[in-house]
């Protein structure tokens, strides 16, 4: 996480806003279910696409959904299901932010990821 001294929000978002690539993965960090933590011994894991997560706040809370894609740039992940009707009626997808939700289901494809959860 970016380390900021000062506890005014203006500076916590400068700084998440102005964070360096190499620490924006911090930022993309979700809770595990229950169940996931007892099995992995770990309370939170980086999102990454394919992982099913719910919503926990927001318009969307209780949507359950794969992760499309994730936007590191601006720390954000977009979620099957999650999506905002413009004027013109059309559904766009709505990023949501990792501290929002929890992942219910892990994406073990990447053996290194796999690797790292079992403690190998």
């Amino acid at each position: 996480m970016v380390r900021v001294i000062s506890s005014q929000p203006r500076k916590q978002r400068k700084a998440r806003y102005n964070a360096p690539h190499h620490m924006r993965g911090s930022l993309l960090h979700a809770a595990l279910s229950k169940e996931l933590q007892g099995k992995y011994k770990r309370r939170s894991i980086r999102v990454i696409k394919g992982d099913t997560v719910k919503v926990l706040r927001g318009d969307h809370a209780g949507t359950e959904g794969l992760v499309d894609y994730v936007i590191t740039r601006d720390a954000r992940i977009v979620v099957d299901g999650v999506s905002v009707k413009k004027a013109d009626g059309t559904e766009v997808p709505r990023p949501v932010d990792p501290s929002n939700v929890m992942i219910t289901d892990l994406n073990l494809e990447d053996k290194r990821r796999e690797q790292k959860l079992s403690g190998e």
